[in-house]
């Protein structure tokens, strides 16, 4: 009997408990009571804008600025004609894509004469067809911005030198465009050739970073921009940002000279292994030759090749600084 009651009795326990804990959050009692806290708690009644709370010139700067980065944010990768031109190749879409297409088919064939077999072939042709093309295009790209870059600060300078003089925007602009060297001078020239039409000279210089999609372009175009929005003393502006420009060439100057010493140690470390593979095929070629005669010294060297090239692309991730 002992035993029956103290069963009983831990049975009343458990269901007290269950029933004090658990039953309120089963049957929503809890979320009831959640939402009349909620309903009857008193909220702060939000004050009316008084006359000294209207945005500030400053604040319109700072909004016309992040609405500015929003929109370079939400922009997607640039279609193959917009990347032609960022280039400076006046080709089309359908030559580019012929030119792609002949160059993997001409690598597959070559590699099909001298006997290199199926696979390496199609990887070739994939290589030369997919690869090279877009690699050379992004290198076009990159020498066009650095030629930009190093010509941008003068002509600034000579945009804030003609404002000073008396000059409008527009004539200072069309100076640039006749005197400064390419790719400067066809942007400019862009410009000017965009407001003609009837565009807002602001926003005309705001497309300056679809051609040139360098921050400072970004930065000219935004200067250019909120001076028309909001008015303002555009000739220090403009010099500030000369200045800023400048700043930034030295800093890139700086780093890339801090960043050689690691650049030539990766170049050595990275042609290592094939210098001495070439040295032994000189030595030894029965020694070395293994390694594409045989199945497993091909997988081998397919291996090592790989590990290689993993190890490149880190060092190359290492030795490159964005700022």
């Amino acid at each position: 009997m002992s035993a029956y009651g103290l069963f009983f009795l831990v049975t009343i326990a458990i269901g007290g408990g269950a029933w004090v804990f658990v039953y309120p959050f089963l049957s929503g009692e809890k979320k009831a009571e959640r939402r009349m806290a909620s309903v009857s708690r008193a909220e702060p009644i939000a004050s009316r804008p008084t006359r000294s709370t209207g945005k500030t010139r400053r604040e319109q700067v700072e909004g016309t600025l992040k609405d500015i980065e929003q929109r370079r944010k939400k922009a997607k990768r640039p279609p193959l004609s917009v990347r032609l031109r960022q280039a400076g190749l006046d080709w089309s879409k359908n030559r580019f894509m012929a030119t792609a297409a002949a160059l993997g088919l001409g690598s597959f064939v070559v590699m099909i004469v001298v006997g290199a077999g199926l696979l390496p072939a199609l990887g070739f042709g994939f290589a030369a067809g997919c690869g090279l093309p877009f690699w050379m295009l992004s290198f076009l790209k990159k020498r066009r911005e650095a030629k930009f870059l190093n010509a941008f600060p003068d002509a600034v300078d000579v945009i804030v030198r003609g404002i000073k003089a008396g000059l409008p925007l527009l004539d200072s602009l069309k100076l640039i465009a006749a005197d400064t060297v390419d790719p400067v001078r066809g942007e400019f020239q862009s410009i000017i050739e965009t407001q003609t039409i009837g565009m807002p000279i602001g926003e005309a210089c705001l497309k300056l970073f679809e051609s040139i999609p360098v921050p400072e372009a970004n930065f000219f175009g935004i200067v250019i921009s909120i001076q028309q929005r909001a008015g303002g003393n555009l000739s220090e502006a403009l010099g500030n940002l000369s200045r800023v420009l400048r700043d930034r060439k030295k800093m890139k100057a700086k780093i890339q000279a801090m960043s050689m010493e690691a650049k030539a140690s990766a170049s050595i470390i990275g042609a290592l292994p094939i210098g001495v593979m070439g040295i032994v095929w000189l030595t030894s070629p029965a020694y070395i030759e293994l390694l594409w005669t045989d199945p497993f010294g091909r997988m081998m060297l397919a291996c090592c090749g790989g590990w290689m090239l993993c190890g490149v692309f880190v060092m190359r991730k290492m030795i490159n600084f964005d700022f």
